[in-house]
């Protein structure tokens, strides 16, 4: 059994009253109730009602009892955008067990930390996801978590040491446990999620929900959107990513609407699904909202019933707000949050084209912002400062990592690490970071984790990642180095060999690769990551 954090007495006494008290089992039932026969979730592989969704649920839930899992236990899972990733969630609530969500291109070096860190007792992969084989992944670093007891495989190729899903989802638990099993006491606040943050340093950090802080996150789009049971959500964004996990697994079930899902994004399938499943609104990275804005013929498609594209992780050129008006129907909203706090503000659907991309929008209610200068005095209007949040979405620490937890708190406000501008109508811009990252296409790329990774790297005496613009994804990554001696010979496709070999994602590969004599450095000694920037702007 894991051991988090309370909920802190100051925190509790805050919002108890703000809190809704409840957990997302609570929303499925009434679902169940209310409308037994409205399809609850569409993937490529399947489609359930809200009836057979709670038949299934109830059913994995008696077969995790049954395998041993009980309530604090941590269940990890890595799966796309399937749902069975839906399924076990649900499953591991029942039994009061935590989920920690995990992104598919994750690969031995994150996967390994996270498991291991978690004391996850179970782990559900594919057996196969684009070209990537999950369990000899798995395979390699089993010895390496001495918690985990089950390993469960969805597809056709699963090892002698691990378990087919189906062994927990048809199999007739119900007829040789008693539902007394599943009769565990839920507290709103109880931890409900492990989610990992690659943040700014070198080793992931361990953010804890709670069903109350999740609940509150995913409450907020209601009224900003004017969600009812009648919406149909889609969500391509990863369910490993908070976006993905709060407003795609568990949104649609809190309004009571429908789920659609895409596991590889596809700006054709998704216009399609939009005319088959009647779509009404979606979220996602602004890369993906450029790719249907600017798909050929995606006037010829019917797009009606699309109200609103959600587009988060970076900001909406104006120039593209302006073609959209000219191509789609749909309204296009802006918005900034973090793993630790989920979607903390966005704009509103009647809001102006120049609120909507000069601004990343207001707060939900109850959460509050403002920026600080370097003497932590609050900033005035329009001027730039660190961010600072607090409200009841707020996670409630980090794992194992109280004095950690503590260090980015100030005065009870979360310390972002984002630079930002706040206008008098309480509007917010991210306007940069304090915190060293870089956003690939919303993916955000950790940079204090990759140059750790790089300097391990024999011939590399020094190693630095930065930003590099880019017209689609935004920003990509180069890395700059220091090479150990004269001789020594380096190039991009060596680079991203050694970081394949180290078990490092594709997607946080360095794209471009510098190789100089020496960083330019303060006095102090600290390398002017700045200086590097403009040499890059000089090459270009």
């Amino acid at each position: 059994m894991t051991e988090t954090n309370h909920v802190p007495p100051k925190t509790l006494q805050k919002y108890e009253k703000v809190w809704p008290n409840k957990t997302i089992l609570d929303y499925l039932k009434q679902c169940v109730e209310n409308s037994p026969n409205k399809e609850a979730i569409i993937d490529g592989r399947s489609r359930f009602t809200y009836s057979e969704l709670y038949k299934k649920v109830e059913r994995v839930a008696l077969g995790l009892y049954h395998y041993g899992l009980r309530k604090g236990d941590v269940i990890s899972v890595q799966l796309p955008n399937w749902n069975e990733f839906v399924i076990v969630h649900y499953a591991a609530t029942m039994i009061g067990a935590i989920t920690n969500p995990l992104i598919p291109i994750y690969r031995d070096r994150e996967i390994g930390y996270m498991v291991k860190t978690a004391s996850s007792k179970m782990i559900v992969i594919p057996d196969h996801f684009r070209g990537f084989c999950y369990t000899d992944m798995i395979e390699r670093l089993r010895d390496e978590w001495p918690e985990l007891d089950h390993v469960f495989v969805i597809g056709d190729e699963v090892p002698d040491e691990m378990k087919a899903f189906t062994e927990l989802a048809e199999v007739n638990w119900e007829d040789t446990l008693d539902h007394q099993a599943l009769e565990t006491t839920l507290e709103p606040n109880d931890v409900t999620e492990i989610i990992f943050t690659l943040g700014t340093t070198g080793l992931p950090k361990g953010v804890m929900h709670t069903h109350n802080t999740l609940c509150m996150s995913t409450n907020y789009w209601i009224e900003r959107l004017r969600l009812t049971d009648e919406d149909v959500m889609f969500m391509p964004s990863t369910f490993g990513h908070q976006t993905g996990f709060g407003y795609g697994v568990r949104l649609p079930t809190t309004i009571g609407g429908t789920a659609v899902y895409q596991d590889v994004w596809n700006p054709e399938q998704f216009l399609q699904s939009v005319e088959k499943e009647r779509i009404s609104f979606t979220a996602s990275a602004t890369p993906f909202l450029q790719d249907v804005v600017q798909f050929e013929n995606v006037k010829s498609f019917n797009l009606k019933t699309l109200r609103a594209f959600v587009s988060l992780g970076a900001p909406i050129p104006r120039a593209l707000v302006k073609e959209a008006k000219e191509n789609v129907p749909f309204t296009i909203l802006s918005g900034w949050g973090q793993t630790e706090n989920g979607l903390v503000t966005l704009t509103k659907l009647d809001d102006s084209t120049e609120k909507l991309t000069e601004t990343d929008g207001c707060p939900f209610p109850e959460m509050m912002i403002k920026t600080v200068d370097e003497n932590g005095n609050e900033c005035e209007a329009n001027e730039e400062g660190s961010l600072l949040v607090k409200g009841p979405a707020l996670f409630i620490g980090y794992l194992y990592q109280p004095e950690l937890t503590a260090s980015e708190f100030t005065d009870d406000w979360f310390i972002t690490g984002d630079r930002a501008t706040i206008d008098r109508d309480g509007y917010v811009r991210i306007t940069g970071r304090d915190k060293d990252i870089i956003i690939r296409g919303g993916e955000n790329i950790p940079v204090a984790y990759i140059e750790n990774v790089l300097y391990e790297h024999p011939d590399i005496k020094g190693a630095q990642v930065v930003a590099v613009p880019d017209e689609r994804l935004q920003e990509k990554a180069c890395a700059i180095v220091e090479i150990v001696s004269q001789a020594s010979h380096l190039t991009l496709s060596e680079l991203q060999s050694y970081l394949k070999d180290k078990g490092v994602a594709k997607q946080y590969w360095p794209e471009y690769l510098e190789v100089i004599d020496e960083f330019p450095r303060t006095p102090s000694g600290k390398v002017q990551k700045y200086k590097l920037r403009d040499m890059l702007k000089t090459k270009a």
